[in-house]
Order: structure tokens, then C-alpha cells, then sequence
């Protein structure tokens, strides 16, 4: 993977954005820079580029992390949109999420999730599964460079 690519996390809550952004980083010289957006609003407006991000457009990520449970549009409409889009339907997204829920993992998957991680309560658990979702992700998996 480009090590400038950008890789978006898309989460609502900060504790779990930086147990996810420690996951991806410590002691395993990630250089990717990693972009947070905190609400489903918020990262359709970075990817399309608009509102804020209209001016100075970040680059497009080479990879999402995606909450489903987001306040405004939540998860599942970001996918919808990510998928429906020419721009961006080949940017990979791991959905993370608490949710067991078999039809919220049917419907991302028809939706073109490209993984659906549930996430683990205990902070250990919750980083052993950043740590295999980066050795799958980034290790083995070549991905698109970002347009």
C-alpha cells in the first residue's frame, strides 16, 4: 500500500477512534496518515469534497473504517453512498461495528462492505482485532491508489 495514502476512520466515539488509531500505529510503523471523522454527515462531505473539505480537498482514502452506529446518516447510508458512487465504489470498507445483528450484516455485505468486523468491549480484544484487521489490510491485501 502507498504508505501516503490516506486511510479515514469514520467513528462517533473518540475513545474508540484513538484505541483504533494506537491499533493501527504503535509498534508497527504505519506511516499512513489517518483522517477521523466523527459523524456520517461529516465523512460524505470529506469524501465528496465538499463543505469544509471543498477547499484544500484532503485526498481520497485508500481505505475506510466505517462505524454503523453514527449520529445523523448513519453507517448503512454512508456505505449506500460511498458504493453508489463511480468516485469512490472501489475504496474498500471494513464496517466496524457492536452490532451482531445477522440482517445489518447481509445488508452491508449487499451493500458492498469488503469486511464486517464486530467490535470487540474489552480493549484488549478490541486491539488484537485492529491488530489482524492491519495484517490482513495492509500486509496482504494490494490495495487501490486513491484517485
Amino acid at each position: 500500500m502507498n504508505p501516503s495514502a490516506t486511510i479515514l476512520i469514520v467513528e462517533d466515539s473518540p475513545d474508540d477512534y484513538e484505541a483504533c488509531v494506537t491499533a493501527l500505529t504503535e509498534d508497527h510503523n504505519l506511516a499512513n496518515p489517518i483522517a477521523w471523522c466523527s459523524t456520517g454527515d461529516e465523512a460524505l462531505d470529506y469524501l465528496f469534497q465538499r463543505a469544509k473539505y471543498a477547499e484544500n480537498a484532503p485526498d481520497r482514502p485508500c481505505l475506510i473504517l466505517l462505524d454503523l452506529n453514527l449520529p445523523g446518516r448513519d453507517g448503512r447510508e454512508v456505505l449506500a453512498e460511498i458504493k453508489g458512487a463511480e468516485a469512490l465504489k472501489k475504496i474498500p470498507v471494513i464496517v466496524m461495528t457492536s452490532s451482531r445483528d445477522p440482517e445489518d450484516v447481509d445488508a452491508c455485505y449487499a451493500q458492498g462492505a469488503n469486511s464486517y468486523v464486530v467490535k470487540p468491549v474489552d480493549l484488549d480484544g478490541f486491539f488484537k482485532a485492529i491488530a489482524r484487521l492491519r495484517d490482513y489490510w495492509f500486509q496482504i491485501v494490494v490495495l487501490p491508489e486513491p484517485t
